[in-house]
């Protein structure tokens, strides 16, 4: 027994499980609203997590195959610009690509936020495709050659992602 250690299962911190429950539980109007959108592969035929941890933070919304992050921001992202930028930056720094949405972008126009988050997935898609036509495994997550992985590190490994 691991003993001052925190329980893990596939190797993520329960307390971090629970927290991500926590999160899915009070979703923000504009997070049903997209969630409602994005489950179930109902865009483009992604699958998409939502309330997601990845390295130190919880991301409202993620593409596993294409490392795609989606944030809702909400009038608390005003007075946190420079958490949001650090947060964005790491993130970007293991090969994910970040797509901020505020709130009342969700409300007002869903049809283009939708719009935008296809396009930016079938580039994703596109640059991302082997030359077999396949993605690569979301497991190994980098690509042929481990490009997307920064210099001297690992990035969040995806296996510390997959809890359900």
């Amino acid at each position: 027994m691991n003993v001052g250690r925190a329980r893990r299962v596939r190797d993520v911190e329960v307390v971090r499980i629970e927290t991500g429950r926590d999160l899915r539980r009070r979703q923000t109007p504009a997070e049903v609203i997209l969630w409602q959108e994005l489950r179930a592969r109902r865009l483009a035929g992604l699958k998409f997590r939502r309330q997601q941890p990845l390295g130190p933070y919880f991301v409202d919304f993620y593409c596993v195959a294409l490392q795609l992050v989606v944030e809702l921001d909400g009038s608390i992202h005003d007075t946190q610009q420079d958490y949001d930028a650090a947060r964005t930056a790491y993130l970007e720094a293991y090969g994910c690509t970040v797509l901020r949405f505020r709130n009342d972008e969700i409300t007002a126009n869903l049809p283009v936020v939708l719009r935008h988050i296809a396009s930016v997935a079938e580039q994703l898609t596109s640059r991302t495709t082997s030359q077999d036509g396949q993605l690569p495994s979301p497991a190994h997550g980098r690509g042929a050659g481990g490009e997307g992985t920064p210099a001297g590190g690992e990035g969040p490994a995806e296996d510390e992602a997959l809890v359900r």
